[in-house]
């Protein structure tokens, strides 16, 4: 018992406040939207380039890191890419461009790439497999923590210092988080270690195998969709369609996050659940794809429901990896977990960072009214997202 305390003290509450600040930096955007469009002048398309440059740099380190964390310890390299996350945080705070905000934005997806995936990795390294799912789960429920903290409370440290004190804070926070994960995480011991197990030809195990084709445009078109409205463009909706105020907008971000978080847990325990019975967690992704296609339906169709319905959903989907992640453990063995889990990563944050520069480049197709665009812009770009989804899941069926 003193052992899984050990561990759970050294090894996952630190991995979960690197993944908690890779939630927040994910999401702030969405909050202090307001502020940097009216201080840099920003369109809808440069909001969503901003916004989704986080993905781009985040989708091109995973497969390095993926290869690294296989070789190394998570500690080391999520220590050592995390300083990234604190120089790009401090950038942002300071620029006086765009192109500064975007180097910052830049950085920041760099230095939080390796959040998720070393997490993973570590939790495969130093607990028992048949926890595996339910430990993701809880990782991911307290990760998305970040993504509250990113709604009200950090509403309430933009009013009172601004949103470039606040990136000063985030920037502190980054720096101390890489310090306690380098000195606190246990060195990978010889038993446990994978390195030299992965041969050359590992990733393209990964690529070549037809399962992992069937996975990933469905994971990504979801998973990826759910992250690009939740961390920008959810908040552009409430204001611009429903209408609602600075106040009931920030209730609908914080609802969202408290979804997002609790979904990572009930995820988790759902795939617990069903391999008990003997059954995989590729049923469950399925049945959460169609819950996430309705939600968006409900939204384009502006079905009779409460709003908070429909969102509420959108945002547990964002916490779908844990099926996912579930799903590619029964394809490939532990020791190119880290290589799967970044292969599939990229096609989550490539997804999202598509998805959400996309939905403002089709958004600003329209001219805004007063400041707001109108209401088939929103659904224009929401449906052509829905298209992709149903695509993909069609494809995840015919297997």
């Amino acid at each position: 018992m003193t052992k899984n305390w050990r561990l759970i003290l050294r090894v996952f509450l630190p991995f979960v406040a690197a993944y908690y600040l890779s939630f927040l930096f994910r999401t702030i955007n969405a909050t202090v939207a307001g502020s940097l469009t009216s201080e840099f002048g920003l369109g809808a398309g440069d909001l969503g380039l901003l916004t989704s440059v986080y993905y781009l740099t985040f989708a091109a380190a995973q497969i390095p890191i993926g290869i690294l964390l296989d070789r190394y310890s998570p500690g080391l390299i999520q220590g050592a890419v995390m300083v990234a996350a604190a120089v790009g945080a401090a950038l942002f705070a300071v620029s006086d461009n765009f192109w500064l905000l975007l180097g910052g934005r830049a950085l920041i997806g760099l230095g939080v790439a390796a959040s998720l995936t070393a997490g993973l990795k570590a939790l495969v390294l130093w607990f028992p497999s048949e926890r595996i799912p339910l430990l993701n789960g809880l990782m991911i429920m307290l990760g998305a923590l970040g993504a509250l903290t990113a709604t009200l409370p950090a509403e309430f440290l933009l009013v009172s210092m601004g949103w470039r004190a606040l990136f000063v804070l985030l920037a502190i926070a980054s720096a101390g988080c890489a310090l306690i994960i380098y000195f606190v995480v246990p060195e990978v011991s010889a038993a446990m270690s994978v390195a030299g197990g992965p041969t050359p030809n590992s990733l393209r195990t990964i690529y070549a195998d037809p399962r992992f084709w069937r996975l990933a445009p469905l994971s990504a078109t979801c998973i990826g969709t759910a992250w690009a409205l939740q961390g920008l463009w959810a908040a552009p909706w409430l204001s611009d369609v429903e209408g609602l105020d600075r106040s009931g907008l920030l209730w609908h971000l914080l609802i969202m996050a408290i979804a997002l978080s609790l979904g990572g847990l009930l995820w988790g325990i759902a795939v617990d659940r069903v391999r008990r019975r003997g059954i995989g967690p590729r049923p469950l992704l399925g049945l959460v794809a169609v819950m996430f296609i309705a939600a968006q339906l409900a939204l384009i169709l502006r079905w009779p429901l409460p709003s908070y319905v429909p969102w509420i959903v959108v945002a547990a989907v964002g916490a779908g990896t844990v099926l996912s992640y579930a799903i590619l453990a029964e394809y490939f063995p532990k020791e190119l977990a880290g290589r799967a889990n970044a292969a599939l990563n990229v096609f989550h944050i490539g997804g999202a960072f598509v998805v959400q520069y996309m939905t403002g480049l089709l958004v600003q197709l329209w001219a805004p009214t007063n400041g707001h665009y109108p209401e088939i812009a929103y659904q224009t770009a929401f449906a052509f997202n829905v298209g992709l989804q149903i695509v993909a899941g069609v494809w995840f069926a015919l297997t």
